[in-house]
This record gives C-alpha cells, sequence and structure tokens, in this order.
C-alpha cells in the first residue's frame, strides 16, 4: 500500500492528457514533489512549485540515466509515457512495432530499472498504463506492445515484491486525450481514470481496471480462443 500524501512521484509523457492529469491529481492528493518527465518538458504548463519538469526520453538510455540521477528521491513511478501506430503485423519492416515496443515496453522497463533501487529503499510503487487491448489483439502491433507490458508488469512485480515495490498494472480501454483524437467511439474521462489509478494504488492494488471494457474482456480470458474471437469462428465455418 502507497500513500501519495508527502510523497515523491515521476510521471512519464506529463505534459499531456492522462499524463497532465496525473500531475495534477498527484499534487490534489498532497504530493510533495512530481517531476514532470517528457521529451519537451518546457510544455509542462501546471503552475504549481511542486511541479519539477524533467526532460526524458524513455527511449534514449542517456536520457533515462541523466533522469535519474537528477531525480534521487523518487518513491513512485508512473510509467505513462506510450505511443499508438496500429501497424498490421504482416508488413515487411514492421516499423510501427518495433516503434511502440520501444517506447511501450523497454522505455517502462529502462525506467523502471533506473529507479527501482530507490523505489524499493522507501518501500514505494511502479505504475504501467497498458491497455484493454494488452488482452484483446485488434490493435495489430499496438496490441503486442501493450500485452508484453502486460506480461514485464507481472514479472516486475514478481521481482520487486520481495524488495517491498507494489506493481500496479492499468488497464483501460479509449481515453480522450490528443492520441485519440479522430476515434469516434466512447472515451473514458482521463480525469476519472486516473482518479480510479491513484484510489488502486492508495488501497495496495496490483492491477486497476479503469473502465467497464477492460472489467468485461478482463473476465472472458479463461474462454475458448473461438469464443473471445467469434470471427475465427465464423472464418472456419466458410472455409
Amino acid at each position: 500500500m502507497t500513500t501519495i500524501d508527502g510523497s515523491t512521484v515521476l510521471v512519464t509523457g506529463a505534459n499531456r492528457g492522462l499524463g497532465q492529469a496525473f500531475v495534477q491529481q498527484l499534487l490534489e492528493r498532497g504530493a510533495a514533489r512530481v517531476y514532470a518527465a517528457a521529451r519537451r518538458p518546457e510544455e509542462v504548463l501546471l503552475d504549481d512549485p511542486r511541479v519539477v519538469p524533467l526532460h526524458l526520453d524513455v527511449t534514449d538510455p542517456a536520457s533515462v540515466a541523466a533522469a535519474a540521477l537528477a531525480a534521487t528521491d523518487v518513491d513512485v513511478v508512473v510509467n505513462n509515457a506510450g505511443i499508438s501506430v496500429t501497424d498490421p503485423l504482416l508488413r515487411a519492416e514492421q516499423a510501427g512495432l518495433r516503434s511502440e515496443l520501444e517506447v511501450n515496453l523497454f522505455g517502462p522497463l529502462a525506467v523502471t530499472a533506473a529507479f527501482a533501487d530507490g523505489v524499493a529503499a522507501r518501500r514505494g510503487a511502479i505504475v504501467n498504463v497498458a491497455s484493454v487491448l494488452s488482452w484483446l489483439a485488434l490493435g495489430g502491433s499496438y496490441s503486442v506492445s501493450k500485452a508484453a507490458l502486460w506480461s514485464a508488469t507481472d514479472a516486475l512485480r514478481l521481482e520487486l515484491a520481495p524488495r517491498g515495490v507494489q506493481v500496479v498494472g492499468v488497464f483501460v480501454g479509449y481515453v480522450d486525450t490528443e492520441m485519440t483524437a479522430g476515434v469516434t467511439a466512447p472515451k473514458s474521462d482521463p480525469a476519472v481514470v486516473v482518479r480510479q489509478v491513484l484510489d488502486g494504488l492508495e488501497a495496495g492494488a496490483s492491477e486497476v481496471l479503469a473502465d467497464q471494457l477492460s472489467r468485461d474482456v478482463r473476465a472472458t480470458l479463461a474462454q475458448p480462443v473461438e469464443v473471445r474471437y467469434p470471427a475465427l469462428a465464423e472464418a472456419g465455418a466458410s472455409a
């Protein structure tokens, strides 16, 4: 169980969307300091002396190492930075998948590794923002990258639990941010998502299912593949 009041938190991808909502609500809950990390920290515009804009490119080892040296007092890491390319998997170059894996998988792993010792010393927490598409292969390359983050989150939990670190996986469908501007499907309010995540963090949760879609999909994982993906059964029937 992690207490936000008085804590120091690092949020990646903090200059917009869900990341900005994390920073705002962490401040509202009494965080002593929030490192608002982004590739363009000058875009972090929250006017609060507790906010420390921090340059961080999660795909650049030197940038991650520099951030860890600059922010040595972190209790909680929120791995929020992510991208969505959503390419078909059978494209020969697989450039989209490689980009998504760099940001959505290797980025959180690099940041977690850089801050793990300090977080463990403070018996703090790691929060990984995944997606309902971790469990639904409807997002092409994006689904693959988020499924990998889901698995990595479980693996990190096993490694870090003996050191007293809480690891939280966050799963949600579309969130009303700049990334989903072209999406017409229902979207969750970023503030509502973040509130659930922080409630879960403080309650000691291992997973936060931040919308009904994620709760529904999570409940189907024991079903046969043909049940979870009706299109497969239809394809078989027409073959």
